[in-house]
């Protein structure tokens, strides 16, 4: 017997899409760390005086920095992923303050800027660490066109 009803596998299909993307999104910072370095690169160009060894000391930790918010993010994808599962109510509300919250943290890492006057991150990396928060939008939007009954949902 199938206990997931048909709107809700939409719903999962955009959960799960925006846990392969925040999965993406950090392999996309080690794939970029181990061959074209943008970070890198970005940091240099803000700080041309910068020693080698400075540079690589500031990008390690951009690199550990948004492993841990990516880390944080799969423990929300999945988390998400739960409450709608066993169709818990506190998914409708819980959701859109992860996804707001995610939203932020990108837009924080996208616009911020650093002491040279450049942002603190590299567009390309702000950018790649927004596109789970659309996978999170679409997963808000299906949990509220959904019927708002209590039947099959446990509080």
């Amino acid at each position: 017997m199938n206990l997931i009803r048909r709107p809700e596998r939409g719903t999962l299909a955009a959960a799960y899409a925006g846990l392969a993307l925040t999965i993406a999104a950090i392999g996309l910072l080690y794939l970029d760390h181990a061959t074209t370095n943008v970070l890198a690169s970005h940091i240099r160009d803000g700080y041309p005086d910068y020693p080698s060894a400075r540079i690589t000391t500031a990008a390690t930790t951009y690199l550990v920095y948004l492993s841990i918010l990516g880390g944080l993010g799969i423990l929300t994808w999945l988390a998400t992923i739960w409450a709608v599962v066993r169709r818990r109510r506190l998914a409708r509300w819980l959701t859109p303050a992860l996804v707001l919250t995610g939203i932020g943290i990108g837009l924080f890492n996208l616009l911020i800027r650093d002491t040279s006057g450049d942002t603190g991150l590299p567009a390309l990396i702000g950018w790649v660490g927004l596109v789970p928060s659309l996978a999170g939008l679409a997963v808000v939007i299906l949990l509220w066109r959904r019927p708002n009954t209590t039947k099959g949902i446990r509080s």
